[in-house]
């Protein structure tokens, strides 16, 4: 098996490397399908893996040792259990879809076959990521995946907002790896390992240790780990304040954006911190930490999801809002039901951003929502999976969405974990926001009048010219438009077969796995919950089967709210179209406040980075002109030119001023030698 596990991971970097050096040599077509085959092999052998892991089979063991130092060994190796082979199944199986997708969506872009690598390489980095089994691979693959992503949010290199979009991602990262760094600096100086099975092995024996930060001050090190780990997570997930990179991330490709934001990046934080579970298990701290940061997430980026007018930012805010679902299920101790919500969120939202990625190439590359409406007769297929994609994400059962964060409220209400009445109100408050902007999307974009028939409202774009210019962040060929003589049409097969192909996981995985997953012991040991905090175990002795959890569900407060939230949608955009506007006017500065993201954007401009610029203007003009240029440079000039100066009148050629300099010389020596 170790065989296959190598081919798993380097299938794809081999497609990366070849098309990425020869891929204008090889052709377009030659390029993606040798692609698609890498990550067609690896998803193949991922599944055979992840069956082989379900007969009970587990891997942990290096491949490669590549340095040791002491009795400290860095290598290559890998840990195959439940957590792992799940993940693997996921990334490969989206990346094959977004690979397929992509052929019709670049398939005019001059750097078709440069995606094609970047892709390859991303979920190259992905699959290093999840299938370590030591610290250091995990660093390799968590820097290698924020790399290829830096790469592929600034494919359009040549416009002002990608270079933005992708400079926010790398700064924003960099703070998030910063915390992780010092993370695992601190797990190598008292564990004396970087490998995760030793690591955990000696944690319990380190739970009650406590370290000096500065002072007397004691802090406990299992604290101060986790929530350094959880500052790396925060980046990678986009959890509050780092999330800000994340909407801005929509700059790239739509495929990019499905492939980052659904299945891939934004959950590596998640899958680490289930991964680390033995160690957060003895923090009850850092617990809360990521319990109150996933919260607020899932609430207040909910919020933002409303006002947005880009159709791949409304899924981008609800991604945030998802994450934080996640985040708050790992903070409660239900790792398990982060890692089904994941899966679920990976399929649903991958098919939404390829349904929004198909309805931009209809519109001819027009993401506002506001020029858009009546394409359900032209997109049958389009609407259809974006409707399942919708109920889905709104937590509508049967389908996938409802079961997974059905199972988090659950596991958040039954919680002890300090500041989970918070979290417990963020995410019932959720519900409603989450089912309001999905349904807002599917009606403005699918249902109503066809206002890309009409001649553009300029006025109305003059007053959202912050949302228009850079938010929108319109993909290249945007001067092409449709019209009454020139409507939509449905995409071509490339686009809607990996759609139809993510909307049949999006509908079954929901009632199919969360029983193996939540109650049946599926992650085995890969999971550590300690019985004190074992709130899926208090959720088990309620179980009684699928179809009494749906029952249940559609009698509870949830789902009624997750009604109330599409009913909102439906009388606001489609009965009632005025009122979101006077809504607006009379909501005044919270509005205002939304629009401007809380103003996170403008702090981090202000601060930040006018804050950065500034520092480094000052020492550009003292360190630089005053003290090197002014003190070293020119200094050592002066000193050179009145040293020159005075040696000119000694080396004046005469005698008896050679004579006169020896004397003072021999004066001067031998007052040293007495003194001395």
């Amino acid at each position: 098996m170790k065989t296959l596990y190598l081919v798993i991971a380097l299938a794809p970097l081999v497609a990366s490397v070849v098309v990425g050096l020869y891929g204008p040599r090889l052709g377009r077509r030659a390029s993606h399908w040798l692609c698609i085959l890498g990550v067609a092999v690896s998803m193949a052998a991922s599944i055979v893996v992840w069956r082989d892991v379900q007969a009970g089979n587990v891997f942990n063991g290096d491949v490669y040792t590549w340095l040791a130092s002491g009795d400290l060994r860095f290598a290559i190796g890998f840990l195959i259990d439940p957590l792992t082979a799940t993940m693997m199944v996921v990334v490969t199986f989206v990346s094959l879809m977004v690979h397929v997708y992509t052929i019709g969506y670049m398939a005019e872009d001059p750097g078709y076959t440069r995606f094609f690598s970047y892709i390859s390489l991303f979920t190259f980095s992905m699959l290093m990521l999840v299938m370590s089994n030591n610290f250091v691979q995990l660093f390799f693959g968590w820097e290698a995946v924020g790399l290829v992503s830096y790469l592929l949010i600034g494919f359009w290199y040549e416009r002002p907002t990608a270079i933005y979009a992708n400079l926010k991602a790398f700064l924003a990262n960099r703070v998030g790896d910063f915390g992780f760094v010092l993370g695992i600096g601190l797990v190598l100086a008292y564990f004396g390992s970087l490998d995760y099975a030793t690591v955990f092995g000696k944690a319990p024996e380190l739970a009650t240790t406590t370290v000096s930060i500065w002072g007397d001050q004691a802090w406990s090190l299992m604290t101060v780990t986790c929530i350094c780990l959880f500052v790396g997570a925060m980046g990678k997930s986009a959890q509050v304040p780092l999330h800000v990179w994340l909407p801005d991330s929509m700059e790239g490709p739509t495929p990019i954006s499905a492939l980052i934001h659904a299945a891939t990046m934004v959950t590596a934080g998640i899958f680490m911190v289930a991964r680390m579970s033995p160690l957060f298990e003895l923090s009850e701290t850092a617990l809360s930490v990521v319990t109150v940061i996933g919260a607020t997430t899932a609430l207040f980026m909910a919020f933002l999801g409303i006002v947005q007018n880009d159709i791949k930012r409304v899924v981008a805010y609800s991604t945030l809002s998802q994450l934080g679902y996640m985040t708050v299920a790992l903070g409660v101790s239900a790792y398990s039901a982060a890692i089904f919500h994941l899966m679920t969120h990976a399929f649903f939202k991958a098919l939404l951003f390829l349904g929004a990625g198909s309805v931009i190439i209809a519109m001819h590359h027009e993401q506002d929502l506001r020029r858009m409406g009546g394409l359900r007769k032209f997109m049958p297929i389009t609407w259809a999976t974006a409707v399942v994609g919708s109920l889905a994400l709104a937590g509508i059962p049967p389908f996938a969405g409802f079961f997974s964060k059905d199972a988090i409220i659950e596991a958040v209400h039954l919680s002890k974990i300090p500041g989970h009445g918070y979290a417990y109100f963020a995410v019932m408050a959720g519900v409603f926001i989450t089912a309001f902007y999905s349904f807002r999307m599917l009606f403005l974009a699918f249902h109503g009048k066809p206002r890309w028939a009409e001649p553009p409202d300029h006025a109305d774009e003059s007053e959202h010219g912050h949302d228009a210019s850079h938010d929108a962040g319109h993909e290249p060929d945007a001067h092409h438009g449709v019209d009454a003589d020139h409507p939509p049409k449905e995409s071509p097969w490339v686009v809607t077969v990996p759609l139809v192909l993510l909307a049949i996981p999006s509908v079954y995985t929901g009632w199919t796995y969360i029983e193996p997953m939540l109650f049946g012991g599926y992650f085995g040991n890969a999971i550590v919950v300690r019985p004190e905090h074992a709130v899926l175990w208090e959720l088990k002795n309620e179980w009684h089967g699928v179809a009494a959890f749906v029952q249940h569900g559609v009698l509870s407060l949830p789902f009624w709210l997750a009604i109330a939230g599409i009913v909102a949608a439906w009388y606001c955009y489609l009965v009632n179209p005025a009122l979101p506007e006077r809504l607006k006017r009379l909501a005044g500065p919270v509005y205002t406040l939304l629009d401007n993201k809380y103003y996170f954007d403008r702090f981090n401009d202000w601060f930040f980075a006018g804050g950065s610029r500034k520092v480094g203007g000052m020492l550009s003009e003292v360190g630089d002109r005053g003290v090197i240029d002014g003190f070293f440079v020119n200094g050592t000039a002066r000193v050179v030119g009145l040293a020159a100066a005075l040696m000119r009148h000694i080396q004046s050629g005469y005698v008896y001023h050679y004579a006169f300099t020896m004397i003072v010389g021999v004066f001067a020596l031998l007052t040293w030698w007495v003194g001395r």
